[in-house]
């Protein structure tokens, strides 16, 4: 699945997974997103309430990305946030 990356993921991006250990799971994870969005190493699901409308799937035990995926043809996932459980629901 094609993938982009908002404005806002990448500000989180830089400010909570860069440097870090993370980092390196994070771009792991990314290219088994492409292959097959729902992997079950990904753990991808919706979510609800306030995020409803939204995806998330696990880069590490506490880490998400959350994402929607577009109507367009072909269909494409926007990353818009990433961070710790806490962080981001």
């Amino acid at each position: 699945m094609e993938v982009a990356f908002s404005k806002s993921f990448k500000k989180e991006f830089s400010k909570r997974i860069k440097s870090t250990p993370s980092e390196k799971e994070f771009w792991t994870k990314l290219e088994i997103f492409i292959a097959d969005p729902f992997h079950q190493l990904l753990k991808t699901h919706k979510l609800s309430g306030k995020l409803k409308g939204l995806w998330s799937f696990s880069v590490e035990y506490d880490v998400r990305v959350i994402f929607y995926i577009t109507k367009d043809k072909p269909k494409k996932a926007v990353f818009v946030d990433i961070g710790t459980h806490h962080e981001v629901y």
